[in-house]
């Protein structure tokens, strides 16, 4: 399948791009379908049953406001999420459901709504969708899964070979190597290899507004959770919101004589734990590819324009092409979800697009580059997936100002270099694959495992 850059980075709604943004697009697309086929003044009734870990983190993560959303005819990118929480009360408290915005049915959050712990066969985040007429009688059905990053497939397009999307570009890679040669044959960057396939998608000044449009989100997320006025993150583990207070620390301690050599440092951990506590709330924020590791690309790049100079918009929409073809070569030859292979298929390759983005903008060559990735997702590799609670808190949020940090050190590592090493990064996704699938389940989003069984709730 041909993935654009727009594909590894969509506005959406946290707190997890594949428990919370994948399932509200399946059952959005399961309410369009409806509507389209006719059946939609028909339905008396809609089940939803949730598979893997879908269910084991499903209430910690939203999976059971966005499916419910998604019915409605929510989208992550449009849905007002000052309201969703209120929406979602509303449907459970009065037990009625506005099906594709119109069709009013009865929804019951006890029954309607099922957890399986057990997973499908396709992938760990699995769901079924069945619509009843007032008989009982089933009118459609239909299973999808949640891949990782947003990305939803029905049963056949998972099914299908990867060769059956029929749109082709004009460089095509699915390696790093191939990647590189692109850029050799061509005299070409990274991004500029990026951006003629863009082309196979809209024209490049399309791709250029959107690619700003997906910054200027970004920046808008790190002043919302550097702006929230709640002492608490939702959820029972009472963890408290840290970007308000540390913004403020930072600010009088620049206003304050003397230097600190490592002040950088502090500015990109703010804006890491700014994103990931807004994406907590369930505040608008970007995949990145996923958002249990949305805060690393934002953060590296407020790091760059804030901290280098010659930061314009050109650099943004390189940086961003840049990330966007490592974080392709991910999906492609592995996963970025953190159900199928655990964190370091998140943090890992969100790490790993960050540094070979940021190298990029400051003067890298390709092979440089792909150093720089690969350093990124080297260090991260094993790294499991246990949210305390079933919420993407704990150890998610801190663990992507660090990962921030790695990224910016293995850029810096690249650059002193020649581009030339011994272990390169088509090795080292085909590592992070065979890892995750070595990986016991527990340690892949189930909350059944790690600092999840380790740390007491309350």
């Amino acid at each position: 399948m041909a993935l654009s850059a727009l594909d590894l980075f969509s506005i959406g709604i946290g707190p997890s791009s594949s428990h919370t943004v994948g399932p509200m697009r399946a059952a959005s697309r399961f309410a369009r379908d409806l509507t389209a086929e006719g059946h939609t003044p028909a339905v008396a009734r809609v089940q939803v049953q949730l598979f893997g870990s879908l269910s084991a983190t499903g209430v910690g993560h939203g999976t059971d406001r966005a499916v419910v959303l998604g019915l409605t005819g929510a989208d992550p990118a449009t849905v007002d999420v000052t309201s969703a929480f209120a929406d979602f009360d509303r449907i459970g408290r009065t037990g009625r459901l506005p099906l594709d915005g119109t069709q009013q049915i009865e929804f019951d959050l006890s029954t309607d709504l099922e957890f399986r712990r057990k997973a499908l066969a396709g992938h760990p985040n699995g769901l079924r969708f069945a619509a009843f007429d007032a008989a009982g009688s089933t009118l459609a059905e239909a299973e999808f899964y949640s891949v990782g990053g947003g990305f939803v497939l029905s049963a056949a397009e998972l099914a299908a070979p990867s060769n059956a999307d029929e749109t082709r570009l004009p460089q095509p890679f699915g390696t790093a190597l191939e990647l590189l040669e692109r850029c050799a044959e061509t005299g070409s960057s990274i991004a500029e290899v990026m951006l003629t396939n863009e082309a196979a998608f809209r024209p490049a000044a399309d791709t250029r507004a959107a690619l700003l449009r997906i910054w200027h989100v970004m920046q808008e997320c790190v002043r919302s959770g550097c702006t929230r006025d709640e002492e608490f993150l939702p959820g029972t583990l009472r963890v408290r919101r840290r970007a308000p207070t540390l913004l403020r620390s930072l600010q009088e301690k620049h206003a304050s004589p003397g230097d600190d050599p490592l002040r950088a440092m502090e500015w990109v951990n703010l804006y890491a734990l700014a994103v990931n506590e807004e994406n907590a709330s369930g505040g608008r924020v970007v995949t990145a590819p996923t958002n249990g590791a949305a805060g690393i690309v934002p953060a590296v790049l407020h790091y760059f324009t804030e901290f280098v100079d010659g930061a314009d918009d050109d650099a943004v929409v390189t940086f961003l092409l840049t990330a966007a073809a490592i974080g392709i070569l991910f999906k492609e030859r592995a996963s970025i979800s953190g159900a199928e292979v655990g964190c370091q298929g998140e943090v890992g390759s969100a790490c790993s697009m960050a540094a070979g983005a940021l190298c990029a903008v400051l003067g890298g060559t390709p092979a440089q580059v792909e150093n720089a990735a690969e350093i990124g997702i080297e260090h991260n590799l094993g790294l499991t997936c246990d949210p305390v609670g079933g919420l993407v808190q704990v150890p998610c949020i801190e663990r992507n100002a660090i990962a921030a940090m790695k990224a910016i050190n293995a850029a810096r590592l690249a650059l002193r270099g020649d581009g030339e090493h011994r272990v390169h990064l088509d090795q080292a996704i085909e590592t992070m694959r065979m890892t995750g699938l070595d990986m016991k389940t527990k340690y892949k989003e189930t909350s059944r495992g790690g600092l999840a069984v380790n740390v007491v709730e309350c």
